[in-house]
This record gives C-alpha cells, sequence and structure tokens, in this order.
C-alpha cells in the first residue's frame, strides 16, 4: 500500500470513529480563540488530567504553545451550530457568535449549557508531525445534568440514542 493510499485509508477507518464534540477556548493577551475538537482524551486520574490535539495551523496554536490555559467545553447535541462556526469561515471574535459564553477562571471563555467544561493548566506539550498534543492538568470541571453529547461520526453530527 503507497503512501497516499495509506493516508486515504487511516482517514476512512476515522470516520467510524465516532466522537464527541468539543471546543477548546482560550484567552491570551486579551484576545479570546476557540476551535471545535474531537482528538480530546482523559490522559491520567492522578493527577486529573486531559490531553488535547491541535494543528499548528490553527489560530489557537499560538496561545497554547506561548503556555495558556484552555478549557474543554463538551458540546451538547444541540449545540451543533457552534462546531460549524468553528469549522467554517468564521475567524477569532467571530466563533463566538453562537452560544452563551461566560469568561471563567484567568477569563478562560466557558460555553453555558455545555455536556461539561473542563478547565485546564497547561501541562506540557509534544509535537508530532502537522500536530502539537497540549497536555492540561485540570483545575476544576463544571458537568451538566442531562447526557445528550453532540458526537460526530463519518463525515456528520448526530446524537448518542437514549
Amino acid at each position: 500500500m503507497g503512501e497516499i493510499d495509506l493516508v486515504g485509508a487511516t482517514k476512512q477507518a476515522l470516520r467510524r470513529l465516532a466522537t464527541t464534540v468539543c471546543v477548546i477556548s482560550s484567552r491570551h493577551e486579551g484576545e479570546r480563540f476557540l476551535m471545535a475538537a474531537t482528538a480530546v482524551e482523559a490522559m491520567s486520574m492522578d493527577p486529573p488530567s486531559m490531553l488535547v490535539c491541535v494543528n499548528r495551523s490553527a489560530s489557537i496554536h499560538a496561545p497554547l504553545a506561548a503556555g495558556a490555559d484552555f478549557a474543554i467545553n463538551v458540546l451538547s447535541a444541540d449545540q451543533e451550530d457552534i462546531s460549524r462556526l468553528c469549522g467554517g469561515g468564521a475567524k477569532g471574535e467571530e466563533r463566538f457568535a453562537c452560544g452563551d459564553w461566560q469568561d471563567g477562571p484567568g477569563g478562560i471563555p466557558l460555553l453555558g449549557g455545555a455536556q461539561a467544561n473542563v478547565v485546564c493548566k497547561q501541562d506540557g506539550l509534544f509535537a508530532y508531525g502537522t500536530h502539537t498534543i497540549v497536555i492540561g492538568r485540570v483545575e476544576s470541571a463544571i458537568v451538566g445534568d442531562v447526557v445528550d453529547p453532540l458526537v460526530y461520526v463519518d463525515g456528520r453530527y448526530t446524537r448518542v440514542p437514549a
């Protein structure tokens, strides 16, 4: 299998990996940043920590590379518009046009109505390929009452059946 075939096959395989959609928010030097992400994972419970994979071409990459703390906002099924805004042509502050955004610790934007908001203090970076793995030590977590996350699979948004 050639390299192009391997990339295509890998992309097709990953379309079968259903993932909860999150948006990563941060504030750096007074400016807010936001990106949609599905490459978000729990890393450890001792200490509680998370990892997020960020493309180096993403606007949020520079603030995170400079040490900015961040929040992982786990989207509810009815917050698809926020993910689409981040994945479309919206840039900078335009990405905050949808949703109920409030300032959390250190001014980090937190999304109201999310499934969860996990506030992280940056605790490490690891460059690999086109991305940087950002490690965050969990500082606080706010959890919603209803479990109804936005899920992305096979190139489309869906929800987990009740």
